[in-house]
């Protein structure tokens, strides 16, 4: 089982907006490929939810950027489990520049656990759960 979970990114030239930096919609896909890979890692694939009936759906996302991403940077996107709840979990993202190892954006995501028949709100099985440990 992998706790914290490192993901590796590289600010790429069609990352950078108006402003010379990376969008904030890269730290949003970036924060959703780590959070795949992650679950992936640890035996949860999107074909295994699917088989499961249940997928997760984000339903808030929260991210405090505290300096700039640059073209070129090499980014590793740190996340693990913070909470477990019924039908949700918190998972956090720290995003770190390997050059000078500066946290440069915190970031996390509610998830909702949801039945993809009904499309509603269904409790996490333990046998997911079990599957993820929580890092606070």
């Amino acid at each position: 089982m992998i706790s914290i979970y490192e993901h590796k990114v590289i600010v790429l030239p069609s990352d950078i907006d108006e402003n010379r930096h990376a969008n904030n919609l890269c730290y949003l896909r970036w924060m959703n490929e780590a959070a795949i890979a992650h679950s992936s890692s640890n035996g949860w694939s999107a074909q295994r939810y699917l088989e499961l009936g249940s997928n997760w759906f984000a339903r808030r996302h929260t991210i405090e950027y505290l300096t700039p991403a640059q073209e070129g940077d090499e980014l590793t996107v740190k996340t693990w489990i913070s909470d477990w709840r019924n039908i949700r979990s918190t998972r956090t993202y720290h995003f770190i520049r390997q050059n000078d190892q500066a946290v440069i954006a915190e970031a996390e995501t509610l998830w909702a656990f949801v039945n993809l028949a009904t499309g509603k709100p269904t409790r996490i099985p333990k046998i997911v759960t079990d599957s993820f440990a929580v890092v606070r």
